[in-house]
């Protein structure tokens, strides 16, 4: 799922177009974390990078870094399908719980994540700056040894 145009610059200049807050990833970032251990990238690269997805898996704990869709590419299902792979991926990896945090304002993310699963499991005072928490999501992933 990962592409060839999926650069730390092309995937900062479309995290730039999708964030001013949280502020936006800088090249440098992305290239620092996907060296990380335990960190993947899936992307789809339809017509050019139009979304991609940073996760993290350490032990049993996978978390979703960050999601960005091309504002031009949203409602069609990208960043569900992302957020399906995310799941997928982690649990592959031995992840049996996925965590996120999401703006508190940022009402059609909740709904997506609420839409495949995820529940609301706190909130981050003023993660985002003075006037905006995070609400932390959690997403239980089945034992793939136990068949659910």
């Amino acid at each position: 799922m990962t592409a060839p145009l999926a650069t730390p610059e092309a995937l900062a200049a479309l995290h730039r177009r999708c964030f001013t807050t949280p502020r936006p990833w800088s090249a440098d970032e992305f290239a620092s974390l996907i060296a990380s251990s335990g960190v993947f990238l899936l992307t789809r690269p339809q017509g050019g990078l139009q979304g991609f997805l940073l996760g993290r898996v350490v032990a049993d704990e996978a978390e979703l870094l960050t999601l960005a869709t091309a504002p031009e590419a949203r409602r069609q299902g990208l960043g569900r399908d992302l957020t399906r792979a995310f799941a997928a991926t982690s649990q592959a990896a031995g992840a049996r719980t996925g965590f996120l945090e999401v703006a508190a304002d940022n009402l059609a993310a909740q709904a997506l994540y609420a839409g495949l699963g995820w529940c609301e499991a706190g909130r981050r005072r003023r993660y985002y700056g003075p006037d905006l928490d995070a609400v932390v999501m959690r997403l239980d992933l089945p034992d793939p040894e136990q068949g659910s």
